[in-house]
C-alpha cells in the first residue's frame, strides 16, 4: 500500500549557501500525496479504485519542451537550466486470483470464465506489464461435485486452458475453508501441497516478480480457517490445523519483501458494512456458509475491494472494475530514472538536479554519492557517479515519488541540467 507523505523534503534556506549561482527556488512542497488505497468502508467493492478517465495514462508521460516552463533554478551569468522530464516506468503487477471449487460454486465459475479476459484488458489498457496467476482446479466439464475453471483465450495460450506469458494456472482443487492454506502450501510447496498431493498444485512460485506489486483475490462462500494474522506472519511448521506443513508467512522476513504492501481482494459471504459476522442473502433468502470475517480482516487491512457473492451476476461487472482499478493505483514506480538527453548541449554529472513537481509547486531532492549515504533522507544517487545512466531515488525519495505520481496523481519527476548539483 502506497503511504502517504508530505513531500517537504528541501528547505528553501538549505539553498543558501550551498548553490550560489541559483538566485532562488520557484516552489515549495508539494502537497500531501493521495494514496490509492482507501480508507474508507472496502464494502462497496469500489474502495480501491476510483475509476479512471477515458485516456488516463496515470499522468506519465514525456514531455521535452521545456521552453514554456518557468526554470526552476532560476539562472544568472554563472548558469543556465534546461528541464526534461524523466519518464517514470510503471513496475510490473502480479495479480493471483483463488477459486473455490466446492458444489456451491458453479455460479461463480461461470462468471469468472466469462469476465476474466475482460479484467485483463482493463490492466492492459494502462500500459502495465501484468501476469494472472489462477489457482484453482483445472478443467472444462464439472467433475462428480467439485467445479473445475477453464480461462479462454487470448487471455489462456490455447482452447484447452493453456498457460500464456501472461497467464498461469496451477491446478489445485480449492477447498472451501482452506484457501489461506493452500495459497501458503504451494506456494512452498510444502509436504501435502505438492502437485499431485490432494491439496497440492503445480508450483507457481517461479511466476512470481520480486518487483512486481501483489494483488491475492479470492473468490469463496465460506470463511478461511487459517487466522488472517498466521497468513501473514506463521513462523513456519506444522498446519494448526491438519498433519501437512505450511511455509512461514507471506510478510515473513524468509520472502524478502515479494510480498510487502500486497493488496488483498474478495468476493465471499458478507452482508453488513460494520459487522463481520453478518452473511448476505441470496435471492431466494438463503445464506452462504460463513460471512467470511477473515477477509474482511484482510481487505480492510490491505485496502482492496470486496463485493458480495450473494449478489450473483449483478456483482460481477463492479468487482472486476474494482478490482482492476485498485491494481492499476496502487502499482508502483520504477525508482531507477534513465536520464532524458536535455535539448541542447551535453550533460554535466555535476550540473544536474532531480526535483518533484505539481503543477506550480517544485521541491528539489538532494543529491548523495551512493545508496550507502541515503539514510532517513530523501535524495538521489547516480548509478555511476563517472558516467551516469541514471538517476536512482533512494527509499524515501522513491516512497515520496509513489505518492505523487501515478493514476489520479498530478506529480512528475524533472531532471534539471546546467546548475551545481545540490548535494546533502
Amino acid at each position: 500500500m502506497l503511504r502517504a507523505h508530505l513531500l517537504a523534503l528541501v528547505l528553501p534556506a538549505l539553498f543558501t549557501g550551498m548553490y550560489a549561482c541559483a538566485a532562488g527556488t520557484s516552489g515549495s512542497p508539494l502537497p500531501e500525496g493521495t494514496s490509492g488505497n482507501s480508507g474508507g468502508d472496502p464494502g462497496s467493492g469500489g474502495s480501491g479504485g476510483g475509476g479512471l478517465p477515458p485516456g488516463d495514462d496515470g499522468g506519465i508521460d514525456i514531455d521535452n519542451d521545456a521552453s514554456t516552463e518557468e526554470p526552476p533554478l532560476e539562472p544568472d551569468s554563472a548558469c543556465a537550466t534546461a528541464v526534461e522530464e524523466a519518464e517514470a516506468v510503471p513496475l510490473p503487477v502480479d495479480i493471483i486470483w483463488m477459486v473455490d471449487n466446492s458444489s456451491s460454486m458453479a455460479p461463480a465459475v461461470t462468471q469468472i470464465k466469462q469476465g476474466l479476459n475482460a479484467f485483463a484488458a482493463l490492466i492492459a489498457a494502462k500500459s502495465l506489464d501484468y501476469r494472472v496467476i489462477m489457482l484453482s482446479l483445472r478443467g472444462k466439464t464439472q467433475s462428480g461435485n467439485l467445479h473445475p475453471i477453464c480461462i479462454p483465450q487470448p487471455l489462456a495460450g490455447n482452447d484447452d486452458c493453456g498457460n500464456s506469458p501472461r497467464f498461469f494456472h496451477s491446478s489445485m482443487n480449492i477447498y472451501s475453508t482452506q484457501p489461506l492454506e493452500q495459497i501458503l502450501g504451494t506456494l512452498a510447496q510444502t509436504d501435502g501441497y505438492q502437485q499431485g498431493q490432494a491439496r497440492g498444485g503445480e508450483p507457481w512460485a517461479g511466476q512470481l516478480r520480486p518487483e512486481a506489486t501483489k494483488t491475492f483475490v479470492v473468490v469463496t462462500d465460506d470463511n478461511a480457517r487459517l487466522s488472517a494474522d498466521n497468513f501473514e506472519n506463521f513462523a513456519g511448521g506444522k498446519n494448526p490445523y491438519n498433519n501437512n506443513q505450511l511455509p512461514p508467512g507471506i510478510l515473513r522476513p524468509s520472502w524478502n519483501g515479494l510480498f510487502d504492501d500486497y493488496v488483498f481482494s474478495a468476493i465471499y459471504g458478507w452482508g453488513a458494512p460494520n459487522d463481520p459476522s453478518t452473511k448476505c442473502k441470496y435471492s431466494n433468502l438463503t445464506e452462504p456458509p460463513s460471512s467470511g470475517p477473515t477477509y474482511t480482516t484482510l481487505v480492510a487491512k490491505t485496502g482492496g475491494v470486496r463485493a458480495k457473492i450473494c449478489d450473483g451476476q449483478a456483482a460481477w461487472g463492479p468487482f472486476f472494475d474494482a478490482v482492476a482499478d485498485a491494481v492499476i493505483e496502487t502499482a508502483k514506480l520504477s525508482c531507477e530514472l534513465a536520464i532524458p538527453t536535455p535539448s541542447s548541449g551535453t550533460i554535466d554529472p555535476a550540473k544536474v538536479n532531480v526535483a518533484f513537481t505539481s503543477g506550480s509547486d517544485q521541491t528539489l531532492i538532494n543529491h548523495v554519492p551512493t545508496a550507502a549515504d541515503c539514510g532517513t533522507s530523501a535524495a538521489w544517487y547516480y548509478d555511476d557517479p563517472v558516467h551516469p545512466t541514471k538517476v536512482i531515488l533512494c527509499p524515501q525519495a522513491c516512497d515520496d515519488a509513489q505518492d505523487a505520481i501515478g493514476p489520479n496523481k498530478p506529480g512528475k519527476i524533472e531532471v534539471l541540467f546546467g546548475c551545481a548539483t545540490i548535494v546533502q
